[in-house]
């Protein structure tokens, strides 16, 4: 029997749970839809590749003082976004219970999120949709830790993203994606993340850059040039890699159209490249960039990431391409803004995802959504014009929400003792790692040597210094 003969499961409230796995088989529901949900789990191992995709990105941007820091930071965010999750953030964005603006803690350290079919979609069972939403809620947390670049001090940034992933997108997440959310039911069309994930980030990065301050120059000839292209590069790659999976599982199925989305992704990824150097090649008057090349692929994906599920192929290079060409020309937005957002975290993922978010209103196309069997969503193209209105309206309520929560959230950590958000201005100019880590750093050696020879001890730390010519910690 085929598995479109087969009745999907059905959430049983009576068990919540799914079921006494002591009592029945808990697998029998889904029989026949197993690929779904298998689908669904390759999906998120390739979407865990992004988290160490930005940490090798970020590290490669940033001068290699600090490099390091950025590393440790997507791998420190990621353990503590995973607990956020476990004990309330799953429940507040996805709860079945939710209102319009954020769950309610039905769901409390995981209770009954087990073999149930999911609130996503009946053919999951809820402990798959929860670790794929979890590492999207991990993404994006890691992109917002990229407004501190190079004076922000780490654990501060810690107990900064168990805050916003609770408060800023948990929230978002319910108004975007729980059938109870405002923007759901409005509704606007988000079919990965062009909200929550890109728009959310990129806003609350400017802000964290812009209440951090600027970081000191102090005749520095290389502030603001990455160190590492190859880093960048390697960065790059594990980010596309891994968006086959962010974009490709977004249906919550295995059909055609899921199938449509990782060939969007791709498409406007490369299209996306073409637009970032045709502009550089324009500017620098012949000349190339790899790390423009790298920043047009990803402008790509963030540009595409709203639209996947709802274009043609031909509409997903278009958005690839005014996407990386639009964030290419916005190539100077921090000096026009005079805030030191050096990741470019709000020109690719802010403006990128603006861009996509009104590209989707324009271009969705009815006949590409019902490609799954059961979605018909439409935007101007197919004549449905107040869809760029809702999209509007979702670019706002995001914008706005991330950006002055975001600013809330950091100074009042800022005001907390002991919780000083930035690095004294000593411990900037020797860099984070220096400054943050015990005797480690990218590359070679030779600035620790360099300080062991020397017998020169470090400036004074934002917690610790340096035991004269021995490059170990000592307490103060």
């Amino acid at each position: 029997m085929s598995s479109t003969e087969l009745t999907p499961p059905e959430f049983d409230p009576a068990k919540p749970n799914g079921g006494n796995s002591l009592e029945e088989d808990v697998n029998a529901q889904y029989a026949g839809f197993e690929i779904h949900y298998i689908y669904l789990i390759v999906c998120a191992f390739l979407v865990w590749l992004i988290i160490p995709g930005i940490g090798f990105l970020y590290s490669g941007l940033a001068r290699r003082k600090s490099s390091l820091s950025l590393l440790f930071q997507s791998f420190a965010v990621a353990a503590v976004v995973c607990f956020q999750w476990m004990f309330w953030g799953y429940s507040l964005a996805y709860s079945r219970t939710a209102n319009a603006f954020i769950g309610d803690l039905a769901n409390f350290g995981m209770k009954n999120v087990v073999a149930a079919p999911s609130p996503g979609s009946p053919l999951l069972p809820e402990i798959v949709f929860c670790l794929y939403q979890m590492l999207f809620c991990t993404c994006t947390v890691v992109l917002v830790i990229g407004g501190s670049f190079e004076r922000g001090r780490i654990l501060p940034s810690m107990i900064f993203a168990f805050c916003w992933a609770t408060i800023v997108y948990c929230p978002i997440a319910c108004w975007t994606w729980n059938s109870n959310g405002w923007l759901y039911n409005l509704p606007s069309l988000d079919f990965a993340g062009g909200g929550p994930v890109h728009v959310a980030s990129g806003w609350s990065a400017l802000a964290y850059a812009f209440v951090l301050g600027k970081r000191v120059h102090k005749g520095d000839k290389i502030h603001g040039k990455p160190h590492n292209t190859t880093l960048v590069f390697i960065g790059t790659c594990f980010i596309w890699f891994g968006w086959f999976g962010f974009n490709g599982g977004s249906a919550l199925n295995a059909s055609i159209r899921s199938m449509m989305a990782v060939f969007n992704t791709n498409t406007a990824a490369s299209c996306g490249v073409l637009g970032w150097i045709l502009v550089d090649y324009v500017r620098s008057k012949g000349r190339f960039s790899l790390v423009g090349a790298c920043s047009g692929a990803i402008a790509g994906l963030v540009g595409i990431t709203p639209a996947a599920g709802y274009v043609s192929v031909w509409i997903a290079g278009l958005i690839g391409f005014l996407t990386g060409a639009i964030c290419s020309l916005c190539h100077n937005v921090d000096k026009w803004l005079h805030i030191d957002e050096g990741m470019d975290v709000f020109k690719l993922h802010g403006i990128g995802g603006m861009t996509g978010s009104f590209l989707t209103g324009i271009f969705a196309q009815g006949w590409i959504s019902s490609l799954d069997g059961s979605s018909v969503y439409q935007g101007a193209l197919d004549g449905v014009g107040v869809q760029v209105g809702r999209q509007l309206a979702e670019i706002c309520a995001i914008s706005s929400y991330s950006f002055v929560v975001t600013c809330i959230l950091l100074y009042a950590l800022k005001f907390i003792p002991f919780m000083h958000l930035r690095v004294t201005e000593e411990a900037e100019m020797i860099g984070l790692d220096l400054d943050q880590f015990f005797d480690e750093q990218i590359g070679d050696w030779s600035m620790m040597e360099q300080h062991h020879f020397e017998g020169v001890s470090a400036p004074q730390s934002s917690h610790h210094s340096l035991k004269a010519g021995t490059g170990e910690p000592k307490s103060v």
